[in-house]
């Protein structure tokens, strides 16, 4: 089957990321064959792709979500449309789905929303899994202000349609003018002090993870106040400073989120959960996404990894 396989012969090497053809997977206990129809190129594809990622098995075949149709496995399950992410294993060390076909334990899927297209599928699992971990983490409430740094990125604006389902107020904080803060402009956030009269907001979901936007965002926390952040620089300085005792004092959580620990089961638990919102209309996918056969995607994966692009692509089989 036509595959994009990650190689690595010694840690030394960085790793290749090329089109070639590989070994169907043959059907297990416990597992179904999926037909990938789709599988979306996030940017943690783009660092494994680069070797971002110590624990990455090699050979791999990559991709972390995917959308397809399950060809072989229990009856029930055979023929249903799925769609699902990689948790912990998929793409690192178990094969991933940016194949023709893929082996998946039969806890790991979900079905796919019957509204919603093998493509569209195909991108909504890193985002929305990331979000809802988030979401779920902070502990947000529809009597919660929340501002959303980053809010219109893959996971920012999964997050804020999650939190508008829930009924909780949200400030929006971007690069540009299309947020009720603009990052760039105010990086101390001040705007957040007039929007709130002063009173600050409850929860901070950073998925920018900028050291100094995150010590300003703890700033404007109020009393109980929660940030989940999901991100750090790759490069340079990690650390941030903070009053210890203000912080105890007001009774504040900083919670880390990383979407690469929870097992594949859980995502899938996840996914089947937001199933019905994308159903009812109330979620809705990212339409800003470009097609790529997988005979062309190593050419989208080597646009991203030297940044000459800021397209997001999904990869499709047929």
């Amino acid at each position: 089957m036509k595959a994009l396989q990650l190689l690595r012969q010694t840690a030394s090497e960085a790793p290749r990321l090329v089109f070639t053809e590989v070994p169907k997977p043959a059907l297990v206990p416990n597992h179904v064959l999926v037909k990938v129809h789709a599988s979306a190129i996030h940017p943690s594809d783009v660092g494994n792709a680069s070797g971002l990622f110590s624990y990455t098995q090699y050979p791999r075949v990559v991709g972390r979500d995917y959308a397809g149709v399950v060809e072989e496995g229990p009856r029930e399950l055979v023929g249903q449309e799925v769609y699902g992410t990689s948790g912990h294993a998929y793409a690192f060390t178990k094969d991933g789905f940016q194949a023709e076909y893929c082996l998946v334990h039969e806890d790991d899927i979900a079905l796919k929303p019957k509204n919603v297209s093998f493509v569209e599928a195909a991108t909504l699992g890193v985002p929305f899994t990331t979000a809802s971990q988030m979401v779920e983490r902070a502990a947000i409430t529809e009597s919660d202000t929340v501002l959303v740094i980053g809010a219109n990125g893959a996971v920012g604006s999964s997050a804020v349609q999650l939190i508008q389902n829930i009924g909780a107020r949200i400030i929006k904080a971007t690069r540009d003018d299309g947020g009720e803060v603009n990052t760039d402009k105010d990086p101390e956030l001040k705007a957040v002090d007039a929007l709130t009269e002063g009173k600050g907001v409850d929860v901070v979901l950073d998925t920018v993870g900028s050291p100094a936007l995150t010590v300003n965002s703890l700033k404007k926390l109020a009393k109980n106040g929660r940030l989940a952040f999901i991100s750090a620089p790759k490069a340079g300085a990690r650390d941030i400073s903070f009053d210890m005792r203000d912080f105890y004092r007001a009774d504040l959580s900083l919670l880390g989120c990383n979407s690469l620990n929870p097992s594949a089961k859980d995502m899938a638990r996840r996914l089947s959960a937001l199933k019905e919102h994308f159903e009812s209309g109330k979620l809705k996918s990212d339409s800003k996404w470009i097609s790529v056969p997988i005979d062309q995607a190593v050419e989208a994966y080597d646009k991203l990894l030297k940044r000459t692009t800021n397209e997001k692509y999904v990869v499709v089989m047929a």
